[in-house]
């Protein structure tokens, strides 16, 4: 499907109304760093948050550190933003490590590493809607966007397994779209979307790429600039959907 473009997509509106202001959440790893780069070769402020500064984000973002499962640091990330937000990205998430791993089986389903996996893959991501969502601006295209996972399609499922990834992933779709239907009724402007960046090649998914098809596996600047074309050409009818690096829609 091609990427259809609106009359004024969020990057061109930040011309016409002033200095654009992005966030990144997860700007020091790999996908949020390529993004956060791109976004500042557009111009206007990035702020990079994540929760170890031992990789710096890109140079030119305004940086801080976060912990998205604490409310409390969710909280004073937001007041450390000044002004309104035009474009909020989570690009943050956890797929193996601190007691996960990918569960072949349900015989392999754990309590605690379920409960980490909602933790980081949806709990962080609604606490961040829950603070940045009302800073989002009002009367221009604004937009808030959760990096998902095709994986957690439960249409497309059709190979099982991964249970914990699946089902937070499933979760964060889920709270997007009834973030979209509730924003709508303050910013209609503004859009709330999933996005799939495909199979980066990150730490993230590192392990498991011994199967990508040919072609398939992206670098992080790659994904990060279809991803960025993908949301400019979204508008708010496309709000609460789940999209592609190429711009197709992912079935729930």
């Amino acid at each position: 499907m091609a990427i259809r473009l609106n009359k004024t997509s969020v990057s061109e509106a930040a011309h016409e109304t002033g200095p654009h202001t992005s966030v990144v959440f997860g700007g020091s790893g790999g996908l949020g760093g390529a993004l956060t780069s791109a976004l500042l070769a557009r111009g206007g402020r990035v702020h990079a948050f994540s929760r170890s500064q031992a990789i710096p984000p890109p140079s030119g973002a305004l940086t801080g550190s976060i912990d998205i499962t604490k409310e409390a640091s969710v909280a004073a990330a937001a007041d450390q933003v000044q002004g309104e937000i035009d474009l909020v990205i989570v690009a943050t998430g956890r797929l193996s490590g601190e007691g996960m791993s990918p569960e072949r089986s349900f015989t392999a389903l754990d309590p605690q590493a379920l409960a980490r996996s909602f933790e980081v893959n949806t709990i962080g991501p609604a606490l961040l809607a829950k603070h940045f969502l009302p800073r989002l601006a009002k009367r221009r295209p604004a937009t808030f966007a959760a990096l998902s996972a095709r994986v957690g399609s439960i249409e497309d499922n059709r190979l099982g397994g991964w249970y914990g990834y699946r089902a937070s992933k499933a979760a964060l779709n889920m709270l997007v779209r009834s973030l979209a239907v509730e924003l709508a009724r303050t910013r209609p402007l503004a859009i709330c979307v999933a996005l799939h960046p495909g199979t980066v090649d990150t730490a993230l998914s590192r392990p498991f790429q011994r199967n990508v098809a040919a072609g398939k596996l992206f670098t992080p600047h790659e994904s990060a600039e279809r991803m960025l074309a993908v949301l400019d050409g979204l508008g708010p009818c496309d709000s609460g959907g789940f999209y592609a690096y190429d711009g197709t829609r992912i079935p729930f």
